[in-house]
């Protein structure tokens, strides 16, 4: 796989033709869109994206976790063009069609719990959580929900309710979905409790039992907890073993029902296909999307058949269930169960080693976490005073960019690395070059 002349920069970023075609798109596209680099991509292949000025560039962003199998692998290439010329669109809310049978039966044997289950389709993440709102309603008959700060859910009026990670995102959109609480998610880097973990008996869950649901928000009036398996957005913070099965058991006492959030987590990205399985906790509603069909637009909503028993009409779709999308779906879960999700494991058990030495050897690096390709390293003032250093993430980010290696920023101050599922070692020694050259380099204007 390792291509010894890639990554390679032969213009000044961005180049000619890029700065040409992002001058177009400043006039005629909407720019709430966060672009994190001035570069055009005209295409991409396995592990490599290249933009329209002949650059290179090795892919540690997948399209935010999207591309699992590889950019354009050609098994789902392959399955994109065979359905294609079969059927583009069915209408999938009016009309039967096989694969989106199929893809919903697939779904409910690989997600955790008993098989019987129903699926909702919809287009992206955003509209799965806004089914898992409505599903949650609907059942429960209840107005609040739980959420968690720096929760990162979606943009649509419903799932922005849940969110609580930038202030950019909720500004000037209010109101928001009423009876929304967000409490302080399990964070021990930065425990919003000022403890520490092994002596604090996991203070954010007992927090939400005896203060949020006896005091703030009725548990008799609580609908659902939305929670992120592994907090994406936030800054990939992955919470202690007994987060999880603690939270799920405060909800199962006052049958509030337990919404895990896969959307950036799911689909054999943490060595496992589901990241919730790690903490052995099976959800009373999962939502997924991103990764689910390497790069085709779909999200499910994922629920035991007795939830999801609404009337015909209560929530719908025209795009949600797509032919080429459920055929893109199914080679991807066939794809993660024959290898892929086993070196996400492999090359995160790979990578590890090496972030935990840059993290000893570099002041400015305050922590590194993660499980499998999901892994965030936080970038700090220095490890004495943890101020977070959102100009050294920022620096990151474009500093590798220049030197052919994409990644992105998450949560205020991180680095996320999540490349496509495929890369072996030779791409991760290349892209560990690249990151720990750029790190040296500001460690050492910090020194001066």
């Amino acid at each position: 796989m390792v291509n010894k002349k890639l990554p390679h920069i032969g213009t000044k970023l961005p180049g000619p033709k890029s700065k040409k075609l992002i001058n177009k798109d400043e006039k005629f596209v909407s720019q709430s869109y966060t672009r994190a680099y001035p570069a055009v991509i005209d295409h991409a292949k396995g592990a490599y994206i290249f933009d329209s000025d002949g650059n290179s560039y090795i892919d540690f962003h997948a399209g935010i976790g999207v591309c699992c199998t590889g950019n354009c692998h050609p098994e789902i290439v392959a399955v994109v063009k065979k359905q294609a010329e079969k059927a583009i669109h069915i209408a999938s809310a009016d009309f039967y069609h096989p694969l989106v049978g199929k893809l919903a039966e697939k779904l409910a044997q690989i997600t955790p719990g008993a098989k019987e289950k129903r699926v909702f389709f919809g287009n992206s993440g955003t509209e799965a959580v806004e089914c898992a709102l409505k599903l949650a309603r609907y059942n429960r008959r209840k107005p609040r929900m739980i959420a968690f700060i720096g929760a990162f859910h979606g943009r649509t009026m419903g799932s922005l309710s849940l969110t609580c990670s930038k202030i950019t995102q909720r500004k000037y959109f209010a109101p928001m979905l009423p009876e929304v609480t967000h409490v302080p998610y399990a964070y021990c880097y930065r425990c919003p409790f000022n403890l520490e973990y092994g002596s604090c008996d996991i203070a954010c869950v007992k927090f939400i039992d005896e203060v949020i649901l006896q005091k703030v928000a009725p548990a008799e009036d609580v609908a659902a907890i939305f929670v992120e398996a592994i907090q994406g957005e936030g800054g990939y913070i992955v919470p202690p073993v007994e987060f999880h099965p603690r939270l799920k058991k405060v909800a199962e006492k006052y049958g509030i029902y337990y919404v895990v959030d896969e959307v950036q987590s799911g689909m054999g990205r943490t060595g496992r296909m589901f990241a919730i399985e790690h903490w052995g906790v099976v959800p009373d509603i999962i939502t997924v999307a991103k990764a689910l069909a390497s790069g085709m637009p779909i999200g499910a909503c994922i629920a035991p058949k007795k939830l999801m028993s609404w009337v015909p009409g209560a929530h719908s779709t025209t795009f949600g269930g797509n032919p080429i999308a459920c055929a893109a779906a199914l080679k991807t879960i066939e794809l993660l169960e024959n290898g892929l999700m086993k070196n996400a494991e492999k090359m995160g058990k790979y990578i590890m080693p090496h972030l935990k030495k840059m993290w000893e050897d570099y002041d400015i690096i305050g922590d590194v976490r993660g499980k499998g390709l999901m892994i965030g390293i936080e970038f700090v003032k220095d490890k004495k005073s943890k101020k977070p250093a959102s100009d050294y993430s920022n620096e990151v980010e474009q500093q590798c960019f220049r030197n052919g290696l994409m990644l992105l920023t998450c949560g205020p101050n991180g680095v996320r690395f999540i490349p496509p599922l495929i890369i072996d070692e030779d791409i991760a020694d290349k892209a560990l070059k690249i990151f720990e050259k750029v790190v040296k380099n500001i460690a050492g204007r910090k020194k001066r």
